[in-house]
């Protein structure tokens, strides 16, 4: 989904009826601990989960964060009933992990993912992408290709595959279209802001991206545009 999401109303709806609150922020865990996005822990949720290798860019893996109330119920589901021995390697990079996201610069990555994904989705939109909600508030954004393109989201996923950019067919509301060949292509901005790319880049790549989807120009060459588009932003490390 991607909006801005009212964690408060939520929290008031749960409260009237003595609901449990839960957030699953899987994907924009990292823009919440960077601080760019509403954190439901705020707004009073009991519970919030996240995975610890989309926006944290840590180790595959999860947290759970809860108030004190449903800790010993969350831990004992967690091991034994769950869990086994730990992974020492994985518990070591989740800290590291976490300890960079608790750094002011993680904080600039967080925004400058914001930023990304709002230029990409103005520059899609510039070359005849129509946007699920409009455009995005958060690092992805969901285009309707069979609307605006007239193939389904698989078929754009795998050409996108064939010359180097990585994408998701993705379900779009009301689709008509059975779900392993759906309406929707996702797209991000977190990979290409850690390798450096700002709000500049975002109309090339969105030119890339449609050309791809489009067949606008021989795969072999756009693959090649592709590579050396990306090697002037070495991943780091």
């Amino acid at each position: 989904y991607p909006r801005d999401i009212d964690y408060a109303a939520f929290k008031a709806i749960a409260d009237e009826v003595g609901a449990i609150t839960m957030a699953d922020v899987s994907h924009i865990g990292g823009l919440i601990a960077g601080k760019a996005l509403p954190n439901p822990l705020a707004a009073g949720f009991d519970v919030v989960t996240t995975t610890t290798h989309k926006t944290l860019r840590g180790p595959r893996g999860g947290l759970i964060l809860c108030r004190e109330p449903f800790r010993k119920a969350i831990d004992q589901a967690v091991f034994p009933g769950l869990q086994g021995g730990p992974h020492m390697d994985q518990v070591a990079a989740l800290a590291t992990a976490l300890h960079l996201a608790a750094q002011e610069e993680f904080q600039g990555y967080a925004r400058r993912v914001l930023d990304n994904a709002r230029a990409l989705a103005e520059a899609l939109q510039g070359r005849g992408a129509q946007l699920v909600t409009g455009g995005t508030d958060n690092h992805l954004m969901v285009v309707d290709v069979a609307e605006s393109f007239g193939i389904d989201g698989d078929e754009a996923q795998q050409r996108l595959d064939r010359v180097g950019l990585v994408s998701n067919k993705q379900v779009v509301p009301d689709d008509t279209r059975p779900p392993l060949r759906p309406s929707g292509l996702r797209l991000g901005t977190p990979a290409v802001t850690t390798r450096g790319m700002r709000e500049g880049q975002m109309t090339a790549l969105a030119d890339l991206i449609v050309d791809a989807v489009t067949g606008a120009r021989p795969e072999p060459a756009l693959a090649n545009a592709v590579r050396d588009f990306a090697r002037r932003f070495p991943i780091p490390g």
